[in-house]
């Protein structure tokens, strides 16, 4: 188990820098302080270690997203979303950004997991986030991009990191963001007072 890890932690770093095409099993196996061949002893080469290093991100990933609880209160609950992605994106960058880069390229290893795993997960979602638009308990938004900004707005601290460092002077991020994204998506997202009823609440029955 030790030996893997290590060999996952140093793949994390060159597919995150190289990504899969730059990559090699000997950077990975330098990085990891072990031989080629003791590397493919526990894998069976450079797909398998990407799929595996993929996947479990992606378990990670998507847990705040499983999380969101119907039954909370809609604002606490997409608040505490935006929090817990942007923790991720600063406290993990390197698996932000191995999984953009897979995006970038299309998606080829990972496409068959975009329809049968998160697309049903995502499809969820947005149904919960539209129920509470058409009950009146969040301002009216489009569930899918709202989702696509919360993603975007987060992640950018991950993905844009040497830019960001840069224009904050290498100030750290993290206090900032945190109370600048909760201020724009709280204003987006509570109810103003006298707000129009959507469809569904207008043609709900007295």
């Amino acid at each position: 188990m030790r030996n893997r890890r290590l060999i996952l932690d140093s793949a994390l770093e060159v597919f995150s820098r190289d990504g899969f095409g730059g990559a090699t099993l000997d950077s990975i196996a330098s990085g990891a302080g072990l031989s080629k061949p003791n590397v493919l002893y526990y894998f069976g080469g450079k797909t398998e270690i990407y799929i595996t290093l993929l996947s479990q991100l992606l378990e990670t990933w998507l847990d705040p997203l499983i999380e969101l609880d119907p039954d909370g209160d809609p604002v606490s609950e997409l608040l505490a979303y935006v929090q817990r992605k942007l923790d991720m994106s600063l406290d993990l960058p390197a698996e932000s950004k191995l999984f953009a880069v897979e995006m970038l390229q299309g998606a080829p290893r990972m496409g068959t997991y975009l329809v049968n795993d998160l697309k049903p997960l995502f499809d969820e979602k947005c149904a919960i986030i539209q129920d509470w638009v058409d009950t009146g308990r969040i301002a009216p938004v489009d569930p899918a991009h709202l989702i696509f900004t919360l993603w975007s707005t987060t992640q950018h601290y991950a993905d844009f990191g040497a830019q960001v460092s840069v224009l904050l002077d290498h100030e750290n991020p993290a206090a900032r963001a945190s109370s600048h994204l909760e201020q724009m998506f709280r204003r987006l997202l509570e109810p103003q007072a006298g707000q129009p009823l959507t469809k569904s609440q207008d043609s709900a029955p007295d």
